[in-house]
């Protein structure tokens, strides 16, 4: 399908891309997407936490009162898990939350999550652009030209441009990543998805 370049002003340009169907046009795969998200999440989690259990809390392991005649539970130590202080009972531990997902599976994510928002007509291209220097100001003035201001935006950039990036690193709710990092929650979390002409090949080349 052919889509017509805009420039930074926010004007056509009288070019157009080409965006293949079988990228930008497949039927999206829910489930597909589902584990992809899912996988980003759980990749996010530190899985740091621990709580010490009876064995590892410190303190004397003597009997703290006689067996039988004191008119309470019998108490062995000052660990039990029932006293202030004690051991939790299969308290949590450090553990890995990552998840295996199938390369096709999370390639199949990818294209269903483009094909939702070109269904949507969320999608749009820019000509490819750069700054001098690291300007907040003039990213602001290119997603007010191109009416995005008030919306959670990614700007997919073919290769990787330290301004652009700083440049958007201090407006709320804009994004910049290059295309080989995109992935299938960024692409969902945004309400429009830019698209630089230069990515645009780079996604063919990735998800071809």
């Amino acid at each position: 399908m052919k889509v017509e370049v805009l420039n930074i002003q926010g004007q056509s340009t009288g070019r157009s891309v080409d965006l293949p169907d079988e990228i930008f046009g497949v039927q999206p795969n829910e489930h597909a997407i589902y584990l992809a998200v899912k996988q980003y999440n759980a990749a996010q989690r530190q899985g740091t936490h621990k709580a010490k259990e009876r064995g590892e809390i410190k303190g004397s392991t003597r009997k703290i009162k006689r067996q039988k005649g004191t008119g309470t539970a019998r108490a062995g130590s000052l660990k039990n898990p029932l006293f202030r202080g004690g051991g939790r009972v299969f308290g949590p531990r450090p553990r890995n939350y990552n998840l295996d997902l199938n390369k096709k599976v999370k390639r199949l994510a990818r294209k269903s999550a483009l094909s939702s928002k070109m269904t949507d007509g969320k999608i749009v291209i820019l000509e490819d652009f750069t700054f001098d220097q690291p300007k907040t100001k003039e990213y602001k003035n290119i997603l007010n030209n191109l009416k995005l201001a008030d919306q959670k935006t990614l700007l997919v950039i073919g290769d990787s441009d330290k301004a652009v990036y700083l440049s958007s690193r201090n407006i709320p709710n804009a994004n910049v990543m290059r295309a080989q990092d995109v992935n299938t929650y960024n692409l969902l979390k945004a309400q429009t998805v830019v698209l630089s002409e230069s990515s645009v090949e780079k996604i063919k080349q990735t998800l071809a």
